[in-house]
């Protein structure tokens, strides 16, 4: 302790900020939140406090139903994600109003109607609640729990001092240190994502102030559930019996945050608000401090009611100058959202999902994959990229391999670095490949959407008579898939692009046989077709090694494999999203043996739901080293989560597929992590839709992926694009960005003149016909 009272503040903030750095980067988060004064009564005389009041005469000692919600909505409307319910301590035990009041309404308790309430709110809004209703019972904080996305107490001092006659807590039975680190106890016991803090300049020492934070620190070293710690300074308010009291000057609130943070670690997030301590943010964040706490567009501090919020314009730019990004954060901070199923009860985490980007932030857009217009990307603040992702991006500029950390660094960009990423990726994309945009005209054949497999993220799969979401199952006949074939061929195409569900009558020979059926009319065509998991199906049902069945569908007229049916090449989620399906193992060793057998095959990844970026990483660290050992995918392609209709978001285990941001950095890092193995980067204009798939070639993708006539899949799950992107469209989107479109073919090989003429004098679709299911012979066909 002497070591800390001793050393000069310079020395201190210094430490103080590096920790911060170390654990937090460049970020410093703020909650966009709302506040809901639910009862100004309370039951406690804190000798500084104005927010209490007494009853009075024909006012309601508690806001109604219809104003909490009114309050809300109007949260809800100026883009707030938290509802904190700001409340006395237990007025009822003083107040007769108070009893009368909620008898009336028909609870027992203030916190059985804030429970109530907080219900309402996340039913009705989807604000995401927050409590701060002071000290509690063990029920309370369960039943809290199940409304509610996290919860606080202030600790605010464990001096004993303040409780004794002449202290600031005297006559105030709810501010006995006791209690309220008995709550903090509690809280951590039952798994809940608490918000406490100190208050400063109200009698304590500064030694006291360091006990206080060495219990938290306690507290959380035990339970691991202190998710925010607040550094508050008292102002003295007139009116209170502490009016005259001096408060702290600017170095002591520097000094004690920069001690809080040295005892709290580099992980804490601390705060400081930024109402309390106006024109001083800079000196603020060099202390060490990493969240500014809830700022309201709509409503005021209550508690602080003299001291305005800052503009989230204003604070992100005040922040700026201090060399962060401000990004906004939810009621529950990003670890605590990222491991919802242990701190979030299961009614509320599907809204905290909903709300949540990959790194547990609060989403920065209303985009998801599949929607027409991408968001607008603000412009970076900061003037320059941080200096260790300058050198992460350096290096796989250079061919180098990344580790997974690096990697994450590159998905966690945001303002400066992450237009140092895509900018660096798209500098690499013209090094690469030029200023040239290719694309194919091909044809989606999806001959069966019937599957034994009941992947989560799927809304495309149906069972044998199941008629839900899209349409009736069906299972195509040769006669359908050859015409549809044909039809593409006439109409320029190069390639027909053939998967499906796994069909429980579906042999090896099944696929086999529509291999051959296609051959037989179309020699020329490129038959692009079967997933890894088709291949894994078709080898065990014959019998036959992954080579050997290769071989066999590579004779029968098998072209190249698309590189789906991967999701995520990471068997920690692959366990939660396709439990039953190819491993990571068994994907990567059906791409391994097709390009044994000079099979090219496509890499994807589907992102957006419940992975993240450590994910990602080593997803594209599995197809960089295969790739390494092979040489044969032919692109990566990104495909977004398409959440509408998938059956895991819909039963809220899933988030609403990546931000705009997300999505557009899967192709720059893709572009760094895989250079220069994998020359191609795809987007899909399908998911990204046709504006978000220019930006993407942008930052560093280069091919637009197929014009695909029928796409049934991405429009099962609810995406508004699919069906056809013709040729004409293609070129005039690539000419629209400066680019030069380019006809490919599936292996990157230039097109003949008369396919091209065909593609773009093409006749209009003729209907499909989705051939009914029917059984079929254990030999295929």
């Amino acid at each position: 302790m002497d070591a800390l009272l001793n050393r000069p503040l310079a020395a201190l903030m210094a430490e103080a900020a590096a920790l911060r750095d170390a654990g937090h980067g460049r970020l410093l988060s703020y909650s966009r939140k709302v506040f809901i004064p639910l009862t100004k009564l309370c039951r406690d005389v804190c000798h500084y406090c104005t927010f209490a009041e007494k009853p009075q005469k024909g006012r309601n000692p508690y806001l109604t139903p219809e104003e909490v919600l009114a309050i809300a909505r109007a949260g809800a409307a100026a883009g707030c994600t938290e509802a904190l319910f700001t409340l006395g301590d237990k007025p009822e035990l003083r107040w007769p109003a108070a009893r009368e009041a909620l008898e009336a309404l028909g609870y027992a308790s203030t916190i059985d109607y804030l429970t109530a309430m907080c219900a309402l709110v996340l039913k009705e809004t989807g604000l995401l609640p927050h409590a701060n209703p002071g000290v509690m019972t063990r029920e309370e904080i369960a039943s809290l729990r199940a409304v509610t996305a996290s919860q606080g107490v202030m600790l605010e001092s464990t001096s004993a001092r303040l409780c004794a006659p002449g202290g600031v807590h005297y006559g105030s039975p709810d501010k006995d240190p006791a209690l309220r680190l008995g709550v903090l106890r509690m809280a951590g016991e039952l798994r809940v994502p608490f918000t406490t803090g100190i208050l400063i300049g109200i009698g304590e020492t500064r030694e006291e102030r360091i006990e206080a934070l060495q219990a938290i620190a306690a507290l959380q070293a035990e339970h691991g559930h202190i998710q925010e710690v607040i550094v508050q300074n008292f102002r003295a308010k007139p009116g209170t019996k502490a009016a005259g009291a001096e408060e702290p000057d600017l170095d002591d609130l520097l000094w004690t945050i920069a001690v809080a943070r040295i005892l709290l670690g580099p992980a804490m997030n601390l705060q400081a608000p930024p109402n309390l301590s106006p024109g001083v943010y800079q000196q603020l964040v060099a202390a060490g401090l990493n969240d500014w706490g809830g700022v309201s567009p709509v409503t005021p501090d209550h508690v602080n009611p003299e001291a305005p919020w800052p503009e989230v314009e204003a604070l992100a730019a005040r922040t700026a100058e201090a060399g962060k990004v401000l990004v906004q954060r939810l009621p529950a901070y990003p670890a605590y959202v990222r491991a919802a199923e242990e701190w979030i009860d299961p009614g509320v985490a599907p809204r905290l999902r909903q709300a949540s980007d990959a790194g547990g932030w609060a989403r920065e857009d209303r985009w998801s994959p599949g929607e027409v217009t991408p968001p607008a990307l603000p412009a970076p603040r900061l003037a320059e990229a941080d200096a260790a992702l300058a050198r992460d991006v350096e290096r796989a500029a250079g061919g180098g391999r990344l580790e997974p950390a690096a990697m994450m660094r590159l998905f966690a960009a945001r303002d400066a670095d992450f237009a140092h990423v895509t900018r660096a990726a798209d500098a690499l994309r013209i090094a690469v490949s030029g200023e040239t945009v290719r694309y194919v005209v091909n044809r989606n054949i999806n001959y069966t959407n019937i599957c034994t497999y009941r992947c989560t993220f799927c809304a495309f799969s149906k069972g044998r008579t199941h008629e839900a979401l899209r349409g009736p199952a069906y299972d195509l006949d040769h006669g359908e898939i050859v015409r549809r074939a044909v039809e593409a061929w006439d109409r320029g195409a190069t390639e027909v692009c053939l998967q499906g569900g796994i069909h429980p009558d579906y042999t090896g020979a099944t696929y086999e046989a529509i291999c051959q059926a296609i051959r037989a009319v179309l020699p020329e065509m490129h038959i692009h077709a079967f997933s890894p998991l088709e291949v894994t199906q078709g080898a065990a049902t014959l019998g036959l090694t992954l080579t050997e069945y290769l071989a066999r569908l590579k004779s029968a007229g098998l072209g190249t494999l698309p590189g789906t049916a991967a999701e995520i090449l990471d068997d920690e989620i692959r366990a939660v999203i396709c439990p039953d399906k190819v491993n990571t193992a068994e994907w990567l060793a059906v791409a391994r043996a097709a390009h044994g057998l000079g099979l090219r095959t496509t890499a994807t990844i589907m992102f957006g739901h419940v992975e993240g970026p450590l994910n990602w990483a080593r997803h594209l660290l599995a197809l960089r080293d295969l790739q390494a050992e092979t040489g044969g995918f032919t692109e990566f392609v990104p495909l977004p989560f398409v959440a509408m209709e998938a059956p895991m978001y819909l039963k809220g285990r899933a988030r609403r597929g990546p931000t705009f941001r997300e999505a557009v950095l899967m192709h720059s890092v893709a572009r760094l992590a895989l250079h220069p193995l994998v020359p191609n980067i795809q987007t899909s204009w399908v998911k990204m839709g046709p504006q978000g798939a220019a930006l993407a070639l942008q930052a560093g993708a280069n091919d637009l992926g197929g014009t695909l006539m029928n796409e049934s899949i991405s429009r099962a799950a609810g995406t508004q694009h699919g069906q056809e992107y013709p040729p004409e469209a293609m070129e005039a989107l690539i000419r629209s960005i400066g680019r030069l479109p380019e006809q490919r073919t599936t292996l990157y090989g230039p097109v003949p003149q008369a396919r091209r003429r065909a593609a773009f004098e093409a006749a209009e679709l003729a209907p499909v016909v989705q051939t009914a299911p029917r059984r079929r012979e254990a030999v295929g066909g």
